[in-house]
């Protein structure tokens, strides 16, 4: 094999640390469980597959492209976690998803498309992110688990009262009995889009054991 291969496949598991690097960054920064080195890891491993698909003289060098989605989705799985009624990570596996799409795009020589799609995950990453937060502001209605003390006979009468006094409108989505306790599951809409009212309302009742928006 000429040498010049071997700088060119350098060149291209280089630019997919540069790649995997900068993307991993934002998640670093932002303490997330895939960071810096595992970006990094990602995209280069995924670009050396590809590489090596290409070289095994495999009539299906997609079947080795197939193997990686696969092995990257149990990774995906692993930073989604739920908990009480939000699931968190859902953000980070997508960016595995895609830094991984990214690592082989550089390993079948598509620069072009990696910078312009790298482009476009940092403007999702960085740029986006104040226009979530704003349409979050705007988000009217809220989901609350209410983990009650034993079993209350008035709670519920009492949390509805509270919300027909402060013009809120709601509804029980579910009621769960565990062990000796009960858990209620409320969609609630403020037309303010002040909840804090329910928080302190829920903080303060002696009945309320825990809650989780």
């Amino acid at each position: 094999m000429d040498i010049t291969i071997y700088f060119e496949e350098a060149a291209q598991v280089s630019f997919a640390f540069v790649i995997g690097a900068v993307i991993g960054l934002e998640r670093e920064f932002r303490s997330k469980p895939a960071g810096f080195r595992t970006m990094i890891l990602i995209c280069v491993g995924s670009c050396l597959y590809t590489i090596l698909s290409k070289e095994s003289g495999d009539n299906s060098p997609d079947r080795i492209a197939s193997n990686i989605v696969t092995g990257i989705g149990f990774i995906g799985a692993g930073v989604i976690f739920k908990e009480g009624i939000s699931v968190n990570g859902l953000t980070t596996a997508a960016l595995i998803w895609i830094t991984a799409a990214l690592g082989m795009a550089i390993g079948y020589h598509n620069y072009p498309l990696t910078i312009v799609v790298a482009g476009m995950v940092l403007i999702a990453l960085f740029v986006l992110e104040p226009v979530q937060r704003f349409i979050n502001r705007l988000h009217r209605v809220k989901d609350y688990r209410i983990h009650t003390v034993s079993i209350p006979p008035n709670f519920k009468y009492q949390i509805e009262q509270f919300f027909i006094e402060h013009d809120m409108t709601f509804r029980c989505m579910k009621v769960i009995k565990e062990d000796s306790d009960a858990i209620y599951i409320y969609r609630i809409g403020s037309p303010d889009r002040n909840y804090d009212a329910i928080n302190q309302f829920l903080l303060n009742h002696v009945d309320v054991r825990s809650f989780d928006v």
